[in-house]
């Protein structure tokens, strides 16, 4: 029994979202031979511009690079070819690849590449965010990629579903969608179980879940349903659902954009906001502290606001754009903690902006992060 004849997968409504990862596959874009084919890229493309269309907002994960580079030297990047090798060919089919997606709309394109590297390190993590949270606010669609040209550790096992997975967190996505070459979740091998059953709904990942997927599907992607389901589970910490669909089925796609799902939805293990907050409460903070006076005090307790330079009076330490830091009311000879955020200055920025108004910050540094000293959204309450 073939995929198509398995048990098929029940149509399911999916809840209200503004803003997605959709994550894209070589196996869905490679042409026979090397190079990059619109047969499924089409499909996928229109399905973005009916979000678009309905006011969302979507950022794209795709891979392709080195399909397209081998297109272009016609040889080499096989399975087992040099790192170095197929480095080299990412390197020359990146801007194909950013053309390719370029042709499907009339919105601007904007390649973004990106390292796990980035996205560790906090300060990087904050830059690579706003940059995408400007892109999208001029309504240009983002597609990352990894930098796979410069990155040691890329190009490995289904690395943009992580990379994907990621990046649904970092742009405060609502859901994570992962187009695939099979229908959605099994509970076996559809390929070589024919009685395999589709699995439409996952309230909770589980080990016993990662157990049965299996490897690779196709000899030009890097991935597997494995990584799809530890791409799930790591946006499921973050309070993102995933949805796995099959990107080349056009009606499928079709339905998606109306919020109707032919494939599996994983829930999130809690709110985007409690996962985030979570993350605030426990991370270990660095050494030191934003003192604030009690007006920009009571403005983040009472009102959800952000810390703005003008609230604050002294800087303790030496932390770095980017670190967590407690923020600290002074009383008398004493401190009192009242929350603790994601700085968005180092703290001898900060010192140059003691008690400054947000349009001074260019002018005193010379650049600018934003007016906030903390966001609202990067702070949690003590």
């Amino acid at each position: 029994m073939s995929v198509s004849q398995s048990p098929v997968f029940p149509e399911q409504p999916l809840p209200p979202w503004r803003r997605a990862v959709l994550k894209v596959g070589s196996s869905l874009l490679a042409a026979d031979g090397g190079g990059l084919s619109p047969q499924y890229a089409a499909a996928l493309a229109g399905f973005v511009r009916a979000v678009h269309a309905a006011g969302r907002e979507v950022v794209l994960v795709s891979s392709g690079a080195v399909a397209a580079g081998r297109a272009i030297l016609q040889a080499g990047g096989e399975p087992g070819a040099p790192m170095a090798e197929r480095q080299a060919l990412a390197a020359l089919g990146q801007a194909r690849l950013t053309g390719f997606w370029q042709g499907f709309f009339a919105r601007p394109v904007a390649q973004v590449l990106l390292t796990h590297d980035d996205l560790r390190n906090r300060r990087r993590y904050l830059n690579a965010r706003a940059t995408l949270q400007t892109l999208l606010r001029h309504r240009a669609l983002p597609v990352v990629n990894e930098n796979d040209t410069v990155s040691v550790d890329e190009l490995k096992l289904g690395d943009n579903d992580n990379l994907a997975a990621i990046v649904a967190a970092l742009v405060d996505a609502e859901v994570l969608f992962i187009a695939t070459d099979i229908d959605g979740l099994y509970d076996a091998d559809p390929r070589v179980e024919p009685f395999a059953r589709p699995m439409p709904v996952v309230a909770q990942m589980s080990g016993s879940l990662l157990a049965v997927a299996g490897g690779a599907g196709s000899s030009v992607g890097t991935g597997g349903m494995r990584t799809k389901l530890e791409a799930a589970q790591r946006a499921a910490s973050a309070g993102i659902a995933t949805v796995l669909f099959n990107g080349r089925r056009a009606d499928v796609l079709e339905a998606l954009a109306h919020d109707r799902l032919t494939g599996t939805r994983i829930h999130a293990l809690r709110t985007r906001l409690a996962a985030r907050k979570h993350w605030l409460r426990n991370a270990p903070a660095e050494p030191g502290a934003l003192v604030v006076d009690a007006g920009a005090a009571h403005a983040l307790v009472e009102k959800g606001a952000s810390l703005l330079p003008g609230g604050v009076v002294a800087v303790e330490g030496a932390f770095r754009r980017g670190d967590l830091v407690e923020i600290v009311r002074r009383d008398g000879d004493g401190q009192d903690a009242v929350a603790r955020g994601v700085s968005q200055y180092s703290a001898d920025d900060i010192r140059r902006l003691l008690r400054r108004h947000t349009r001074d910050i260019e002018s005193v540094l010379g650049y600018s992060y934003g007016g906030n000293i903390v966001h609202r959204d990067d702070l949690v309450l003590t």
